[in-house]
């Protein structure tokens, strides 16, 4: 399988491009950071050396940007079987005093990034032969913020229950295109938003409890799509 992935230099996306190229998967990936990109593709170039690993550092909340990235991914791939929207960014606030242009860049990263980009590489997976029934399976990165309003959510909340709302509406539009479409909703999780968190009583999640799932996900029969992952800590949300 083709496998394009973004926000993949760390966290969640960088578990979900180990466990795609682990099982043998080329992977197409991007990251806002130059740097933080072609070292993950080093990392796992060198841990998987057979597996075809390309990146390309591009912005993603920048329109121009995606574009670019995706016009790549069709240059480089023929089809393309899983696409993972993950690049996203988190700014804490509240709506009554976050600072002007909070709601702007938290829609551009965390839901206009997914909305260019897949509607760049949707005529190409929609008219692509579907391979084992099924013409591809997209995952867009929601957030347990998506589904209810919490302290401090702010504009982040706010761009993550718009993403929820894309993706909803992308599994009704593509199901009789034989495009699957899963929404993933993950609780805490261990990645560089909770800064210096201490995890040593494992009280939030690991980011590849959420890369696992998503991959068991894309393996089901071309009739069987999850539609929605929802993931919580054990012990429930902080």
């Amino acid at each position: 399988m083709n496998v394009v992935i973004t926000g993949a230099s760390r966290g969640i996306g960088k578990a979900v491009a180990e466990i795609f190229a682990a099982n043998g998967h080329a992977l197409y990936l991007s990251s806002k950071s130059e740097v933080a990109i072609y070292k993950t593709m080093a990392e796992l170039q060198d841990k998987y050396p057979g597996v075809k690993i390309k990146a390309k550092s591009r912005d993603l909340s920048k329109r121009e940007e995606v574009d670019s990235f995706g016009k790549w991914v069709l240059d480089n791939s023929f089809n393309i079987d899983v696409l993972v929207n993950n690049a996203g960014n988190f700014l804490p606030g509240s709506v009554y005093n976050e600072e002007d242009g909070f709601l702007e860049e938290m829609i551009a990263t965390n839901l206009y990034s997914a909305y260019h980009l897949t509607r760049k590489l949707l005529p190409q997976m929609m008219k692509q032969s579907p391979v084992s029934g099924s013409r591809g399976h997209i995952f867009n990165m929601c957030s347990i913020a998506s589904l209810h309003a919490y302290k401090n959510g702010g504009a982040y909340s706010i761009s993550k229950y718009a993403m929820h709302g894309f993706s909803k509406n992308l599994r009704e539009e593509m199901k009789s295109h034989l495009i699957k479409v899963t929404s993933v909703f993950p609780g805490a999780v261990l990645t560089d938003s909770w800064g210096d968190y201490d995890n040593s009583s494992k009280r939030i999640m690991e980011a590849d409890d959420i890369a696992k799932l998503v991959y068991a996900s894309s393996q089901l029969s071309p009739q069987a799509c999850v539609e929605d992952i929802i993931i919580r800590p054990q012990l429930g949300d902080l």
